[in-house]
């Protein structure tokens, strides 16, 4: 397993990352899960990701129970605030009252003293930049948070960010996480830029858009194989626009490069999202301790620019 930096900070994270998005205290249940979890932590993978809002909670309980046997400065774990957790009306967003509410609920829940990456899981357009930056920064102070990060904000919300905390002399936001994979390259055109220059580095979910970039999937109903995500209703709702015949056959034409190439098409996938620089891990799902160890692998490939360039060519359209 190789590392890189988080930002600018001194901070190593893994080059892959497991997360528990629509799995851990949901579809997969928690022996697997806490096995799947001790595969990855074998695989020198240190880096787990959460949010208080994957299964109000439960997925949060769920690797907090899995990663207490580890010593705490052995791995690094990020979780999230802003998702509804209740049905008041301040039970949501990125004010003080509900960040440092939640960022208690999430310590006590995974069971730690402190939470490594805090992420604001989106931008909240009601509440003042500079209120919830303080909040955050009152956190890290306190020695609840050591890193700030942000999810699913757009370039313009990032620099609002930046300038606000400059001007206030606040943390700044050393890690955003976007989706980003070889179907959605949007973060390419405005959010990579804006992190090489700020010191902001990627860590990005789904690539493999909902696993349809591990070539599992073929046209048609019957080319959903038993056990697939795409069969599963507790966790099926994103991925149908990636099951089209479009999408399909290019997923067949990258199988069969990574093919040529002695990798599995998972592989190739996330190996494609490593070779941007700024992006310092790629967030990946397992429900099964045989899929973490594949998926691990790729942190051990480097693509040659013939194969970048056989890629975009594949995903011109």
């Amino acid at each position: 397993m190789k590392y890189r930096n988080l930002g600018r900070t001194g901070l190593k994270v893994s080059e892959i990352s497991l997360g528990s998005w629509l799995t851990y205290g949901n579809s997969v249940d928690n022996g697997t899960a806490a096995e799947t979890i001790a595969q990855a932590y074998d695989l020198g993978i240190n880096f787990f990701d959460t949010a208080n809002v994957y299964m109000r909670g439960k997925a949060e309980e769920v690797v907090g129970e899995a990663l207490r046997s580890y010593a705490r400065e052995s791995y690094v774990i990020a979780t999230k605030v802003f998702g509804e957790m209740g049905s008041g009306p301040n039970d949501r967003g990125l004010s003080r009252k509900h960040i440092l509410e939640q960022a208690n609920a999430s310590l006590k829940r995974l069971g730690l003293d402190y939470i490594d990456i805090y992420y604001c899981h989106r931008f909240d357009s009601n509440t003042p930049v500079e209120e919830t930056l303080r909040t955050i920064e009152d956190l890290v102070r306190s020695g609840k948070v050591l890193y700030v990060g942000v999810s699913e904000w757009t370039a313009a919300q990032m620099q609002e960010a930046l300038q606000v905390a400059d001007k206030y002399l606040l943390d700044r936001i050393v890690v955003n996480q976007p989706q980003y994979h070889m179907f959605h390259r949007a973060i390419e055109k405005e959010i990579i830029p804006l992190g090489e220059r700020n010191g902001i580095s990627q860590v990005v979910f789904s690539p493999l858009a909902q696993g349809v970039l591990t070539g599992k999937y073929s046209r048609g109903e019957a080319g959903k194989p038993q056990g697939s995500r795409a069969l599963d209703a507790s966790s099926n709702m994103y991925i149908g626009g990636y099951l089209s015949d479009w999408h399909l056959s290019r997923v067949d034409q990258l199988k069969e490069l990574a093919g040529e190439l002695g990798f599995s098409t998972a592989q190739l996938a996330i190996a494609w999202v490593l070779r941007q620089t700024n992006v310092a891990s790629a967030l990946v799902g397992a429900s099964r301790p045989d899929q973490i160890v594949e998926n691990s692998k790729a942190s051990e490939l480097t693509l040659t620019k013939e194969v970048i360039q056989r890629i975009d060519t594949i995903l011109a359209d």
